[in-house]
């Protein structure tokens, strides 16, 4: 609520009449008075509140009544009562209700509690109160008011003091205020009177006299002189006075700049006081007396006051310096000298807080300048200034002064500090801020804030004795000053030069811009003269600092003031002084003592420039190497003699970093210290060891690169950013004008000069700065590339002649890079329309190709060739240029060049042959086979290859474009030539162009067929055979003649002889270390190679174009020479030769029709060719679909009206003269290859592999399709020679573990599986032919019974030893037999089966088969167990079986012709050696394997008991009577009574005994018994059985009774069980005899069995138990009672 509302004042009123209430029961007792006048107040204050409307107006008036109760109240003296009137008083003053009359009687009372000492702080509350809220106390009162303050600020109470001194304070403000009030209020200016003294202040309104009467004294007092209004003083103090002082001078100049009353006290009172003052401090000599004795105490400094009067120095400089230029200059000349070394270091320290004041403002120091230093008699008051704090900074590194304890560096320090700059990169302390030079270390504190000078010192009111100054206060003010002085002047002249600029840039002049020119003329002036006056200065103080600054911070600093300066001296035109600063900057930047010519020369004509300040000489110093600093990087000098290493340390680089920086903000303004600034960074650049990477750009080089390069991680962080810096820099060149640029390309060159000197006759890396820095200027200045186009090039091509690899490496870099950049660049007009342009861009181009260095002509290809890939469209007419610079290869040129120009020359190929001309078109076929012909590099030999075939597809796809295009260059020519009269001199001239095109691409790839390298070979010979399958049907017929004849037969003669000429030495390895396959290890297994591809490619020629071939005319012959050829390669001693051989002649013998090529896969899948050799046959080329083969023809065929190639229909040639041919070329190779070798057991001997041999017979099967009219007995006979004689070759070991299965697997080979096929294919001819055909059964009959004889022996093969595959060793050269089994064992089913078919044949009944059947199956059975296999006798067996089933009932049909008379005695002679073989079976024979072996045997009696025995009538006797001997044989067969193993087995056969027992006895007891003899072998058999069986059973008994509880042996008891069965057997047999079959004596035997068996009863095996049983049994048939009829037995 505001004062005046009506509730304040009703608020107010009530509290008065309540503070009234109170003073009158205070008063009661003790001071009736009081007591009365304080309710006459009550009533007049209710009376005033009555009366009037406006209430604070009257109280105002009656304010002197109202007060008064208080005043009264006051003069009591009472403590507590004095308090409420004093608070009572306030409340009045803040509501402005007391008079000027009222106040100075409550001033007289409050004065009068002053002089009694009561209530102290509350007067001054209430005479802060009094004055702050109203004007009305002037003159006398204020002044006593004032006194009063001041008194109460010397009492002995602290706190009053400080209250006081603060009320004071308030006071003189509030004085002062009131007069600017006042000031504004009448805003114009008094009128100033001329000569007007200090008693003039009659003009003066109230306020305005006040303040200057205060003022005036407060002179007086500082002085020690009497106040003139101030009455009443009884102290004061200087200190006091001064601060009063200044803060009136600082808080109100504009008093004392309007009012001329205040300037005269200024001027005449103000500044001789400070000049007095000031005398100790001049006239003081730190050290001169210090005598003890010394009697002058006055002369010595007080700092409280000495500070003092700096502030006011400072306030008077700031703020009056237009006033007073004069004393000014006196006091600055002061401040100059207590910056001396003689000084206390108090006092330098707050001297330099003072200049540093100064040093923020800029404006300031301009006028200085103007004021002193340019005016001719003056003082040079700002160089002074400047070369003051420069000699103060050298003072204090060099003067170790008093009070800087530790100046030079102490251990303790040290260790305290880590040492200055020990926090190298790995200790984790942070270092603290420092300068050190030459062993001292001065720390450097954060005294400011940048921009502002915030003093410590200065504001340190409150000490007298002057206090310790800490180490390298000094030198941090100092220091800040320094740098807030060249930032302020460089800000504001940049800025006025900006403006200035922009002024300039107005077209037209008006007055006004006139006017402007001239102050900036002015102005100029001005701040040249300024930096003309601050350089030196700045240049030896900065340098020094830079020198010894261990902080990066602060390094920053001074490098950024060096930075400004050269700019702005750069701006100014002021060459020395920019050259200076920059030469600071680079020394700075490179290790010290660095030897640099430019950096020094510039350097000297400063180095000895001595100055003196006030007769003190200053040295410019040279950097010192002591400083600890932390070293990033290690690297070489760039010298032209090498030296040891320098170092770079962080400073170093940080002071690069601003000289990348100040070329690049001010490149526009370096002019000729390009020059320095490259020399430096280029040396730089080379120690860190950067190095030119992609567009000039330089990038950390590897290690590799300079062996004692060692950089720091925190270098190598920074060093991305600098060549980043770097680069940018030059980009910025973009912005410089046409003469800056100049500049920059003459330093740059100027350099390059330098270093290639410097690069001569040593291999030591160049410095390749200037070079990459020529190529990045060019690049980022190509719109206006003409203008530095011809130095740049002719100074780059100088640089690619240099004998120093690296350094002319770098010159084609820049020199290609800039072409690439200038044909690509978007020109205006663009290249196609300025073709000068052009031409002056490629020449460099043309001109790298008279430089010999290898190095130098791959850039320039690298540079084709990219030419090519981006303007390759564009070049016109170009082409032969570029085609010259592929093609010029050799061989002595080394890998890289001929694969670089060959990148080219694919470019071409498959981008660009179709905006060439076509007469260039046999040049690329050459260049092309020219890099496949050359040696140096073998992939590219072998792509080259690849591009003659996309040259082939190419004329394919464009045919006819490219004939008609050449048949009119033909024309043209041929016309010249006649013209001439010469002959057209083209290669295979009758020839059409176009076909002529092809022959040349057919002998280019001929040539690579033979080359000396495999895979070249290889790779040529698939692509020739390719191009002439996919696009044979171009060329016309009478060109395939020289096709086949010069081309092809050609190129097999070559290779024929090649391989057969070849080195057969193993070749160790092929370039470098890829090994080589065994297969391919020797020159002759490689040729061996290319002659399998082109005796392939070949063969599929004549087999897919044979109809064409053969309207040639001359196809018999050639077909010849192909078979001769294919002869020579199947009998090579080249397995892999040989075996292609047939696979070719496989091919040729294929085709009855003519195949397309489409069916042509179904053709090869039909014949059983194993899919290698499939891929082989189809490979043409990158398979490419022949679609449009036809349609081409036939475009062709309308062209030229040539025939087609295939037969008119219904003409079938006759071809069988072709296939006889091929028989005898089959038969010659055949009986070749299987003649077994003569002579000894040579290892060496060459035996034909089984693929060969498989491949051989298998070629039979086809070629018999077209000669089986004609093949005859003979022929039959060759073919079974060449059958057996391939079976019998042996396989070499170590080809066996692929060729054999596991021994115990039963397979065939595949060779075996051809015979087999073979000897099938003729059966079936055979089966279906003629009459005369069939007499060919018994010669097949007789080569498969050859082969089951190699079931039991195997075949030889000449002398050659063989060994059985187990005990073969896989690594050695030895011969492995075959498993001959499997392949016997078919042969003999084979045999079976044919046999089936053709036993009644009278050829096989003539020549008596069956008994040759007998007489080989005879051997395998006699051996038996023997066998090599014993599945070998088990199917003999069952073949024999079958074989007699069939052959039996013919022979006895043929009973009577004799024809079978030979076989019976041969059959038995089988069964005999069978049944009862010599051989014994192994030893583990398991049971169930013996009975399957038993049931065998039995299976051959059957066979006697059904086909033989009942047809005895037909059969000799001889025969019959060997099988019942046979048969006897059997059933007794274990008479023998020694118990031997090998008996033992026999005896077991007991099922065997038993059928051969049946047998005999069916036989036995048949009617049919022919002869006598025969009944009596059979009878006599039985009797000698029954006697055994008798004995047996005896002895049985006999042993059991003997042998107790023991078991009999097991012979014993099988014996006895064998002889019960016979029993039995036999009983069965009587049973069903007719009774007049059989004999009675056996009969009488039969019965005297009876009581022996009954005497076995007792036995105790369950065996022998069980076989009794049923012996006993069948005994009750032939129980019955007697016949009576005949008594005594006698008929």
């Amino acid at each position: 609520i505001s004062c005046n509302s009506p509730e304040a004042v009703k608020r107010l009123l009530e509290n008065m009449q309540a503070d009234l209430r109170s003073l009158s029961m205070e008063c009661k007792k003790k001071f009736p008075p009081v007591k009365e006048a304080a309710e006459s107040g009550i009533v007049k204050i209710k009376t005033i509140a009555a009366r009037n409307t406006d209430i604070l107006a009257a109280l105002k008036e009656n304010s002197s009544e109202v007060v008064q109760p208080f005043l009264m109240g006051c003069g009591t003296k009472e403590p507590k009562i004095t308090q409420l009137c004093l608070a009572a008083i306030q409340r009045l003053m803040s509501h402005e209700v007391v008079s000027e009359a009222a106040a100075g009687n409550i001033i007289n009372m409050l004065w009068q509690l002053m002089e009694n000492g009561l209530e102290e702080l509350k007067l001054l509350q209430t005479v802060l109160v009094l004055l702050t809220t109203n004007t009305i106390v002037h003159d006398e009162v204020l002044s006593k008011a004032i006194v009063l303050c001041f008194r109460l600020h010397f009492t002995k109470d602290n706190i009053t003091n400080n209250t006081a001194a603060a009320t004071v304070r308030q006071v003189v403000t509030v004085v002062f205020e009131r007069m600017v009030a006042e000031d504004e209020k009448f805003k114009e200016p008094p009128a100033v009177q001329g000569n007007s003294n200090r008693r003039s202040v009659i003009t003066l309104r109230p306020s305005a006299k006040d303040a200057y009467m205060l003022f005036q004294d407060l002179c007086q007092l500082v002085n020690a002189d009497a106040p003139y209004w101030l009455v009443g003083m009884t102290e004061m103090t200087r200190t006091f006075g001064l601060e009063l002082l200044e803060s009136v001078l600082n808080d109100f100049p504009e008093v004392f700049l309007q009012h001329q009353e205040f300037s005269f006290l200024l001027k005449e009172r103000v500044c001789p006081l400070v000049i007095k003052l000031f005398s100790p401090n001049i006239k003081f000599r730190q050290g001169s007396s210090s005598s003890a004795s010394s009697p002058a105490p006055v002369e010595k400094p007080y700092f409280p006051i000495c500070m003092r009067l700096l502030r006011v120095v400072s306030v008077l400089i700031k703020h009056f310096y237009s006033l007073l230029v004069t004393e000014c200059e006196i006091f600055l000349s002061l401040l100059v000298k207590f910056l001396d070394g003689e000084k206390p270091q108090w006092l330098r320290a707050v001297a330099v807080e003072s200049v540093h004041r100064l040093c923020v403002q800029p404006h300031l120091l301009r006028s200085f300048c103007q004021s002193y230093d340019m005016k001719q008699h003056s003082t040079k008051v700002f160089r002074d200034i400047v070369n003051a704090l420069g000699s103060f900074i050298q003072s204090l590194f060099i003067l170790p002064s008093a009070g800087n304890t530790s100046s030079t560096m102490s251990g303790s320090q040290a260790s305290g500090q880590g040492g200055p700059g020990a926090a190298g990169a790995g200790s984790g302390l942070i270092t603290q801020a420092a300068f050190e030079y030459r062993g001292t270390w001065i720390p450097l504190m954060n005294v400011s804030v940048q921009g502002s000078a915030k003093a410590t010192y200065l504001e340190m009111l409150d000490k007298v004795e002057p206090p310790s100054i800490p180490e390298g206060y000094a030198m941090s003010v100092a220091f800040s000053a320094l740098l807030d002085l060249v930032r302020g002047i460089t800000s504001m002249m940049e800025r006025e030069l900006n403006k200035q600029e922009q002024e300039g840039n107005y077209r037209y002049m008006t007055c006004e811009s006139v006017l402007m020119l001239c102050v900036f003329a002015e102005a100029r002036e001005v701040w040249e003269e300024m930096v003309r006056a601050c350089w030196c200065g700045l240049l030896a103080a900065l340098s020094l600092l830079l020198d010894a600054s261990t902080d990066e911070t602060a390094t920053e600093s001074i490098l950024k003031a060096e930075l400004s300066m050269a700019s702005l001296c750069g701006r100014l035109g002021l060459v020395t002084p920019r050259d200076a600063f920059i030469t600071a900057v680079c020394k700075a930047s490179l290790p010290p003592h660095y030897a640099l010519t430019v950096l020094s020369s510039s350097a000297t004509n400063l180095s000895n420039k001595v100055y003196s300040i006030q007769g003190q000489s200053v040295q410019m110093v040279s950097p010192s190497s002591e400083s600890h600093q932390q070293v990033v990087a290690v690297g070489q000098p760039l010298t032209a003699q090498p030296q040891g290493t320098v170092v770079l340390t962080a400073k170093n680089i940080q002071c690069m970093r601003t000289l990348l920086n100040l070329a690049h903000c001010h490149g526009a303004y370096l002019g000729s210290s390009w020059q320095l600034v490259l020399a430096t960074l280029q040396h730089l650049v080379w120690i860190l060891g950067l190095k030119p990477s992609v567009g000039g750009v330089l990038k950390p080089g590897r290690a590799v690169e300079g062996p004692s390069t060692v950089l720091t991680t925190a270098v190598m962080t920074d060093l991305p950013v600098i060549s980043n810096v770097l680069s940018r820099l030059f980009e910025s060149s973009q912005y410089l004008d046409d003469v800056s640029l100049h500049h920059l390309i003459n330093a740059l060159c100027s350099l390059s000069m330098e270093a290639m000197e410097m690069a001569y006759g040593n291999n030591k890396e160049p410095s390749l700065f200037a070079v990459a820095k020529l190529l990045e200027t060019g690049l980022v200045n190509m719109d206006r590339i003409e203008i530095l186009w011809r130095p740049l090039t002719a100074h780059l091509l100088e640089v690619c002649q240099h004998p120093n690899a690296r350094m002319r490496e770098w010159g084609a870099e820049a020199i290609t890079s800039l072409i690439k950049a200038g044909l690509s660049f978007k020109h205006e007009p663009p290249l196609s329309q300025n073709q000068r342009l052009q031409l002056l861009l490629l020449n460099p181009l043309k001109e790298l190709s008279n430089v010999l260095h290898t190095d130098i002509r791959q850039k320039q290809l690298e540079c084709v060739l990219q030419i090519l890939q981006n303007q390759g469209d564009s070049l016109g007419q170009g082409w032969p240029l570029v085609l010259g610079v592929i093609g010029a290869i050799r061989n002595d040129q080394g890998e890289s060049l001929i694969r670089t120009a060959f990148q080219c020359l694919q470019l071409v190929v498959t981008d660009f042959l179709p905006t060439m001309p076509c007469m260039c078109l046999q040049i690329v076929v050459d260049v092309a086979g020219s890099f496949g012909l050359q040696n140096q590099e073998l992939n590219i030999s072998l792509t080259s290859i690849g591009l003659l075939w996309n040259i082939s597809d190419y004329f394919f796809q464009r045919g006819e474009a490219i004939t008609e295009e050449l048949e009119r260059e033909e024309a043209v020519l041929l016309k010249q030539a006649q013209d001439k009269g010469e002959p057209l001199n083209r290669p295979f001239h009758p020839a059409p162009p176009f076909d002529c095109l092809w022959l040349c691409l057919y002998a280019k790839l001929g040539e690579l067929c033979v080359d000396p390298r495999p895979a070249v070979r290889k790779s040529a010979g698939q692509t020739m055979f390719s191009t002439i399958a996919a696009h044979g049907t171009l060329l016309q017929p009478p060109t395939w003649n020289i096709v086949v004849w010069k081309v092809l037969f050609h190129l097999l003669d070559c290779v024929r002889k090649s391989s057969s000429t070849a080195d057969k030495e193993k070749i160790e390895s092929g370039g470098g270390n890829i090994l080589i396959h065994h297969s391919r290890d020797t020159a002759e297994k490689q040729w061996a190679e290319t002659w399998v591809l082109t005796l392939a490619g070949v063969a599929r020629i004549f087999n897919t174009r044979r109809y064409l071939l053969q309207q040639l005319g001359d196809f018999f012959k050639a077909w010849e020479v192909l078979l001769d050829h294919i002869q020579s390669a199947a009998l090579s001693k080249n397995n892999e030769v040989s075996l292609a051989a047939l696979k070719s002649f496989q091919e040729i013998l294929q085709l009855v029709t003519p195949i397309k090529d489409t069916d042509k896969l179904d053709a090869l899948a039909v014949m059983d060719i194993p899919p290698v050799l499939m891929e082989s046959l189809q490979g043409s080329g990158p398979g490419r679909p022949l679609v449009r083969s036809d349609s081409l023809a036939e475009r062709l065929v309308q062209r030229y009206g040539v025939q087609s190639s295939l037969p008119p229909p219904g003409e079938e040639l006759d071809d069988s003269a072709l296939w006889w041919s091929a028989w005898n070329t089959w038969y010659r190779i055949g009986t070749e290859c299987t003649r077994p070798p003569s002579g000894g057991t040579n290892k060496l001997v060459f035996v034909p592999s089984q693929p060969f041999l498989t491949a051989l017979i298998q070629i039979f099967p086809a070629l018999y399709q077209h000669i089986a009219g004609g093949f005859s007995m003979e022929d039959l006979k060759k073919l079974g020679v060449i059958l057996h004689g391939a079976v019998s070759v042996p396989i070499s070991s170590d080809s066996s573990p692929f060729i054999l299965p596991s021994y115990t697997e039963a397979v065939l080979t595949s060779l075996q599986e051809a015979v087999l096929t073979a000897l099938d294919v003729l059966q079936k001819a055979i089966c279906v032919g003629s009459e005369n055909l069939q007499v060919m059964y018994p010669a097949i009959f007789e080569q498969l019974l050859l082969f089951v004889e190699f079931s039991c022996k195997p075949p030889q093969y000449g002398k050659m030893e063989t060994k059985h595959v187990a005990n073969a060793k896989y690594n050695q050269a030895e011969w492995v037999a075959l498993n001959y089994v499997p392949f016997a064992e078919r042969s003999l089913e084979v045999m079976v089966d044919l046999y089936h078919k053709t036993a009644c044949h009278k050829a096989v009944i003539n020549e008596k088969v069956l008994q040759n059947i007998i007489k080989t199956l005879r051997i395998p059975l006699g051996l038996k167990y023997a066998c090599p296999a014993e599945s070998t006798w088990k199917l003999a067996v069952s073949s024999l079986l079958k074989v007699l089933s069939i052959g039996l009932p013919v022979a006895r049909q043929q009973a009577s012709s004799g024809k079978f008379d030979t076989m019976w005695p041969e059959l038995a002679n089988a069964f005999e050696d069978f049944l009862f073989t010599k051989s014994t079976p192994p030893d583990n024979r398991s049971i169930q394997e013996f009975q399957r072996n038993e049931a065998i045997d039995v299976q051959v009696v059957q066979l006697i008991s059904t086909e033989i025995l009942p047809f005895a009538n037909f059969i000799p006797k001889e025969f019959v009577g060997r099988i019942m001997s046979m048969l006897n044989k059997g059933s007794i067969h274990s008479q023998s009574s020694s118990f031997t193993e090998a008996e033992m087995d026999i005896r077991m056969r007991e099922e065997f005994s038993k059928v051969c027992f049946e047998t005999l006895l069916q036989f036995s007891f048949s009617n049919k018994v022919s002869t006598p003899q025969e009944g009596y072998i059979s009878r006599m058999a039985l009797s000698v059985l029954l006697q055994r069986a008798q004995d047996v059973l005896r002895r049985y008994v006999e042993d059991q009774r003997l042998s107790g509880r023991c078991p009999l042996p097991r012979q014993q008891v099988t014996e006895i069980i064998f002889v019960l069965k016979a029993i039995s057997t036999l009983m069965d047999s009587l049973k069903k005899t007719q009774p007049e079959n059989v004999d009675g004596n056996v009969w009488v035997q039969v019965i005297a069995l009876y009581p022996t068996l009954v005497e076995c009863i007792t036995c105790s095996s369950p065996e022998v138990s069980s076989a009794l049983k049923e012996a006993l049994g069948p005994f009750k048939d032939f129980m019955q009672p007697p016949v009576s009829k005949v008594q005594n037995g006698e008929s």
